[in-house]
């Protein structure tokens, strides 16, 4: 397990994925997971990323690759490593964030579930496998995995499944995805069929563009299965877009993803307690420094001081 391994991965500019050890593989037909994998400059990652992809013990896998308009040399191992290994493809657009890209791979998608991996992150060996057996199992349209957060001297576990079961009630599959905290869609696998019949795609040319697809993705699903004993790695990269200086749009594109999770909650009259979901309504004083927040739930309104210390609370 990773935490056996753990300096091995710790700086993944020191590990020689050499193209050498790879095996040649066909392009497979009817895939039994679509791997989608959003690229925007992910030079120092991708290598790690693509190594545990195509050495999954589950074979019958594509890799779709979308390079979201990089500049630097992201796609130049995975140009090479695709000549080897055929599942992967390449589809290159310009650059419209990761919403676009992983649209634009669902798209392209023949598998019959379909999972996400963002490029500096990765996976245990037997992730997809595991997470197709537990799907196929209970006739699932998510299955869940255990999400870690990781960096160098960093192991933070963020979402714990312990066991193998099904939820089909809804507040039963919200608290077990931990909606509210953890809306990521990488720890999971969906059924292509099912995302599409709903028409489940991300919001585009924004950040936070995860939060309205889970929530849709959970609410909609018949059953959710979970697997234990698999995990997907969320690398703390210092660069990235959650956790570079946020600009102005990364504020505001975080608020409106909140507020779109809070009223598509209200739409469907989804029975969570107050404050489960809450979302900002207003704000008083510098963007990046409010004075006075506003701040709205299912059932009511608080108003905070310099968004932390409540004020006063209203109810509908």
């Amino acid at each position: 397990m990773f935490e056996q391994n753990y300096k091995n991965f710790a700086d993944s500019k020191l590990i020689n994925y050499s193209l050498v050890k790879y095996n040649e593989r066909n392009e497979v037909d009817n895939p039994k997971v679509s791997i989608i994998v959003p690229v925007y400059n992910a030079g120092e990652y991708i290598q790690r990323c693509m190594h545990y992809l195509v050495m999954q013990s589950v074979k019958d896998i594509e890799i779709i690759v979308v390079n979201d308009g990089s500049t630097d040399n992201s796609m130049e191992y995975v140009q090479k490593l695709s000549k080897i290994d055929k599942r992967i493809k390449i589809i290159n657009q310009e650059n419209k964030l990761q919403g676009s890209a992983r649209n634009n791979g669902l798209n392209h998608a023949k598998g019959e579930y379909i999972g996400f991996c963002d490029a500096d992150d990765f996976v245990d060996y037997e992730y997809y496998e595991t997470l197709y057996n537990t799907a196929k199992k209970y006739n699932s349209d998510i299955a869940l995995a255990e999400y870690v957060r990781v960096g160098t001297n960093k192991f933070k576990p963020r979402l714990n499944i312990d066991l193998e079961a099904v939820y089909e009630n809804i507040i039963d599959k919200i608290n077990i995805c931990k909606q509210n905290k953890n809306e990521c869609p990488t720890n999971k696998i969906y059924r292509t069929d099912f995302l599409r019949k709903n028409h489940i795609l991300f919001p585009e040319a924004m950040y936070c563009e995860d939060k309205l697809f889970s929530i849709k993705a959970v609410y909609y699903a018949d059953k959710i299965s979970t697997a234990p004993n698999v995990r997907y790695y969320y690398w703390e990269n210092p660069n990235s877009t959650v956790n570079s200086k946020k600009t102005i749009k990364h504020i505001k594109d975080k608020i409106k993803a909140k507020q779109d999770v809070l009223a598509f909650v209200k739409e469907k009259n989804i029975p969570v307690e107050n404050w489960y979901f809450k979302a900002e309504k207003k704000r008083y004083g510098l963007f990046r420094f409010p004075f006075i927040i506003v701040k709205q739930s299912t059932e009511s309104e608080k108003i905070f001081l310099f968004g932390i210390i409540p004020l006063y609370e209203k109810c509908y």
